[in-house]
């Protein structure tokens, strides 16, 4: 039987909290993560096909924090473009009128997708491969954008840690999303049994999943900065809190 299928397929990161593009896609992504200035009307990813032989098709979209497809507040420009062999174009996140409606004192959180769509084959028994990217966008309102002072000392050592019976719960005090992606209960430590990455909402709290003993009264958190980075957080404990301790931390990432 001749089999002319196009199974598409999501690449799906390491981190759970977030969905970056896979080594083996064509079109690839120039970011891992988009930050979307409230006080601007759009702003643009750079895509590359990076099939040198085929053009491809570049289909784009958001979604809400449930994972369902969105037309307002934000959408992607345009919808869906060709992309020559070997060449890179934009992808425009444009906010609508309905953006001004979100929160204005913290950031809300949606999903950048992008869908490779490679030419119909010409030959039989071909299985097309079609792979999609799924990464974070976070809009934040200009209310919040960061000052020097706060990117000289990131926000994210601003978090704590509460004992809750036998789990460390983590709080963020913030107006930004926080995500962490290792546990650690020392500096060269390996990640500890039974930490998954999470992403801690803005003025929320959740709970770490390794036992408070196995991180032990130094534990050491690695989270996601806007660029990429994965710098680490070491804290100190005093009874049942637990603070950022700046001068235990290696050096941002």
């Amino acid at each position: 039987m001749t089999l002319n299928t196009r199974l598409t397929l999501q690449a799906f990161a390491v981190v759970a909290v977030g969905l970056s593009h896979s080594a083996y896609a064509a079109v690839g992504l120039d970011r891992t993560r988009v930050i979307f200035d409230g006080g601007k009307d759009a702003t643009s990813v750079n895509i590359t096909n990076n099939n040198t032989q085929l053009p491809y098709l570049a289909q784009g979209w958001i979604e809400d924090e449930a994972g369902t497809k969105i037309t307002t507040p934000l959408i992607v420009l345009p919808p869906v473009q060709r992309l020559e062999p070997g060449k890179q174009s934009q992808v425009k996140v444009q906010a609508l009128p309905a953006a001004k409606s979100l929160p204005q004192d913290r950031e809300t959180v949606y999903y950048f997708n992008l869908r490779e769509i490679p030419p119909r084959s010409d030959k039989s028994n071909t299985l097309q491969i079609a792979l999609q990217t799924r990464i974070k966008l976070f809009y934040r309102p200009q209310a919040i954008a960061p000052s020097q002072q706060d990117l000289s000392t990131p926000w994210q050592e601003k978090l704590t840690l509460t004992r809750k019976g036998p789990h460390y719960q983590v709080n963020n005090p913030t107006p930004y999303y926080v995500t962490l992606v290792d546990a650690r209960s020392s500096k060269d430590g390996k990640t500890v049994p039974g930490f998954e990455p999470l992403m801690v909402p803005p003025k929320g709290a959740l709970t770490l999943g390794p036992s408070a003993e196995t991180l032990g009264t130094t534990p050491y958190l690695s989270y996601v900065n806007d660029y990429g980075g994965r710098p680490l957080l070491a804290f100190t404990c005093s009874g049942e809190t637990c603070k950022v301790n700046a001068q235990a931390a290696p050096p941002n990432e």
